[in-house]
């Protein structure tokens, strides 16, 4: 093996039984781990003859006292390598003072397996943008209304479209679309206009429970159903009685509760593992998929499940909706403790919307925070995203604003003005019913939903207001 294969793992925690379960999951990743439980430990192995193997460094604890001083020691070893902090409280204060010291990325604890080795290999190779910061960007991703939402390009608002439509039934959704598109946000902002909004939504992550596990995680167990049942678990099926369950992931059901699942919707009746009888449920179920459901999935629960398809475009397909977004997550971002308010320049604008956004709008929102947490100024730049800038230079891309717009216009679109598309994707105005749909829409997000002050700003009445949003199908219950 040549030695640039060769990755190593510096991993710095006090406490023994720690550093082992993290060298487990870093070792089946692949990676080679050297630990150290104190500060001179780390630098004596970074200056040792192994020490320019080390391809990433984990602290596994975080504390103010300490932390800025062990970044800073490895840093002196050597300077560009990732430092990855892990702590017990996912906060946005300790995330912002964690990278304001020169960590790379933060993780919450306890951290998923998957999402550890993804964080390691995207700051392992310096060709790749800088990690997603995932539990940061759901806490920075409040449920929103549908007309919240932010997105004019067309294939956005077909989505939209279909879920306010869904809305306002009782069948189950299937929701489509890439890692990072926004398949929760829409479900969350499906449930809370629907006729359940007062009932719960329960989240079930399927491809994070063992297929052991799944079926007491959603149907329970009674005491002595298997070994290690010592007592009754309600299942999240029931906990989301006269509400929402949503099944992220949904792919990831083995296919004998993929079967169970289905009797359950047809029935109305949840069977506890081990038990005999059965409870009633009235449940509406929302599903989430990367992709159409495969041909060997549970052909009842999929008829069941595709009565309703909402198809989210990953953002690489609608960059002209990039300028919103950004301000929008910005707005979000000034709104958390330790951050502030910062607008965000053309150029730098230009660079994200020529960028290809594998992880879509959950990167989008990771790079505008790391960007802003360590942003001296009050603006942006291209100079904020180096790593998407350089990309952005060499990849290619044009926006799906591009063909488009007039050079004035593009212009219009990056200051701000620009969110409501005009054109339709042949290139042909749009209808003026539609236009003043989004930019209704756009109006409810950027105010967050205070009517009033939205018809002030479109120097109409409220009542007229209400009357349009009846008139253009936009669901005033959400």
């Amino acid at each position: 093996m040549r030695e640039d294969d060769i990755r190593s793992l510096l991993l710095l925690d006090s406490d023994a039984e720690q550093r082992r379960l993290l060298a487990s999951v870093a070792g089946r990743a692949g990676w080679t781990v050297v630990s150290a439980a104190d500060k001179e430990t780390a630098e004596g192995l970074l200056q040792g003859p192994h020490g320019r193997e080390v391809r990433a460094a984990i602290l596994s604890s975080w504390d103010s006292e300490n932390g800025p001083g062990l970044i800073a020691a490895i840093r002196d070893q050597k300077e560009d390598l990732p430092v990855i902090v892990l702590a017990e409280d996912g906060s946005i204060p300790l995330a912002v003072e964690a990278m304001q010291a020169g960590a790379s990325d933060f993780l919450a604890k306890p951290v998923a397996p998957e999402r550890l080795t993804e964080a390691l290999a995207t700051h392992a190779d310096r060709r790749r943008p800088a990690g997603e910061l995932a539990p940061l960007s759901e806490k920075l991703a409040p449920t929103l209304s549908l007309e919240q939402l932010v997105g004019a390009a067309p294939q956005f608002r077909a989505a939209l479209a279909v879920a306010a439509k869904a809305a306002r039934n009782r069948l189950p959704v299937m929701i489509i679309g890439e890692q990072g598109a926004g398949k929760e946000s829409f479900a969350r902002a499906i449930h809370a206009a629907s006729l359940r909004n007062r009932a719960p939504i329960v989240v079930v992550d399927c491809k994070a429970i063992s297929p052991n596990a799944i079926d007491s995680e959603l149907f329970g167990h009674v005491p002595g159903a298997f070994p290690g049942a010592f007592s009754e678990k309600v299942g999240k099926l029931v906990e989301a009685n006269e509400g929402t369950i949503l099944l992220d992931d949904i792919t990831s059901l083995p296919a004998e509760t993929q079967a169970a699942l289905d009797r359950v919707l047809a029935t109305g009746e949840v069977r506890p593992v081990g038990c005999n009888g059965s409870s009633s449920v009235d449940v509406r179920l929302i599903a989430t998929a990367s992709g159409p459901l495969p041909d060997d999935f549970d052909a009842g629960l999929k008829e069941r499940i595709e009565t309703t398809i909402v198809t989210l475009p990953p953002l690489r397909d609608r960059s002209s909706d990039i300028p919103a977004l950004a301000r929008h997550f910005l707005s979000r971002i000034a709104d958390q403790p330790g951050m502030r308010a910062l607008s965000i320049g053309n150029d730098a604008l230009a660079v994200l919307m020529r960028y290809g956004w594998p992880g879509n709008l959950r990167q989008l929102s990771a790079a505008l925070f790391r960007a802003a947490v360590q942003c001296d100024g009050n603006s942006l730049t291209a100079e904020d995203f180096p790593h998407i800038a350089v990309q952005s230079r060499f990849s290619g891309r044009r926006t799906d604003a591009a063909p488009q717009l007039s050079k004035s216009s593009s212009d219009r679109a990056l200051e701000g003005s620009g969110p409501v598309t005009i054109y339709d994707e042949e290139g042909h105005i749009r209808t003026l019913s539609d236009i003043e749909a989004d930019l209704i829409r756009l109006a409810i997000g950027h105010y967050r939903g205070r009517m009033t002050e939205v018809a002030r700003r479109l120097g109409i009445g409220r009542s007229t207001l209400y009357r349009k949003l009846g008139d253009l199908g936009i669901d005033t219950a959400a």
